[in-house]
């Protein structure tokens, strides 16, 4: 009876101030942790909904940039080309606002292997480069001695769609393998030399899953919630590390300083605690919306976001921005209209 009488208010409530849905689209990569936020602020203002589309960061710049969603998601931050397109097609500025910190993963799947397997960035590098084809490659047993692997091909699973979970697990490669960087390079999309797509970081969870022998890059929640054995990484002070989140933490902390719009790389960051295929995501955020009462609602959420919803990113595998860049975004916010 009082969860009826409470139903019942709510929709009162609902009819009598309206209605506001909010729509947005990107990432995947963070699509979890959001999908958690937006439930959890809704609880707390029934009023307002957040539709969110997890598309992929290259459609999330996209969209935003068209003007066809009220807010966009990247792991990547926008290119100062991008922000100019927006802003000329928008004739407002987008921010790139830090949300959380998260971890791509080396995950695998490889028949008789169900302990952890040792990565080195020259490995990593040559089985995307297709150098590296068999999982009893002298160069993969050398790191992993304790571990009998089978002569079994190396399936190369990658996404298929404009990501940012490609653009940062490209980014560490380039600076870590010369070659990777002249042969392939960074970005959203990429060339790839061998191996086969799947979209969103589901897509190549679910790939790799089904396919004896493969190997891709998800997301750490993708792995832990599907169950996917995921590899440690040789980061740049020598130290095999496996994605923890005091590992991203550590990276956030010793990598390069957060300029004024919060864009930055923190893969392959210096430290022996840092997980090095660490990286923030963004929330791509108009600086005046086209609709006044949808950006104040966007200022709200994104303070609730800072606040209250940092105290949920453990449960998920993602790590809390770090207090002075909460604090930086807070003063962005600000100016959001």
């Amino acid at each position: 009876m009082r969860k009826s009488l409470l139903l019942f208010v709510c929709a009162v409530a609902s009819l009598a101030f309206g209605q506001t849905t909010l729509n947005g689209a990107g990432a995947t990569f963070p699509y979890p942790m959001y999908s958690k936020w937006f439930s959890e602020y809704h609880k707390v203002h029934p009023e307002i909904q957040v539709n969110y589309q997890s598309i992929g960061s290259g459609g999330g710049i996209r969209q935003v940039t068209e003007g066809t969603v009220e807010f966009g998601a990247s792991d990547m931050p926008m290119t100062d080309e991008q922000l100019k397109e927006a802003q000329a097609k928008q004739k407002t500025k987008i921010f790139n606002i830090p949300t959380v910190l998260g971890a791509n993963v080396p995950a695998y799947n490889v028949p008789g292997v169900t302990g952890e397997v040792k990565f080195t960035p020259d490995v990593l590098a040559g089985i995307f480069l297709g150098k590296i084809s068999n999982w009893n490659d002298p160069a993969i047993s050398k790191i992993n001695p304790d571990v009998k692997f089978p002569n079994q091909d190396i399936i190369v699973v990658h996404r298929s769609d404009g990501s940012g979970t490609t653009f940062i697990w490209t980014d560490y490669l380039s600076k870590v393998s010369p070659e990777w960087k002249s042969q392939v390079g960074s970005g959203t999309s990429v060339k790839w030399p061998k191996g086969m797509g799947g979209k969103g970081n589901e897509g190549v969870a679910g790939f790799i899953r089904q396919l004896p022998g493969s190997i891709g890059y998800v997301e750490l929640i993708y792995a832990v919630q599907n169950k996917i054995p995921y590899g440690s990484v040789r980061n740049s002070a020598g130290v095999f590390l496996k994605a923890t989140l005091e590992g991203v933490t550590a990276a956030a902390a010793s990598a390069p300083k957060m300029p004024a719009d919060f864009r930055v790389s923190i893969t392959n960051a210096p430290g022996k605690d840092a997980y090095p295929i660490s990286s923030f995501t963004w929330l791509l955020i108009p600086e005046q919306s086209k609709d006044a009462s949808k950006g104040k609602i966007l200022a709200d959420f994104l303070n609730w976001m800072v606040t209250d919803g940092q105290k949920m990113t453990a449960e998920l595998s993602y790590a809390p921005l770090p207090e002075s860049v909460a604090a930086k975004v807070k003063e962005t916010i600000k100016q959001i209209k």
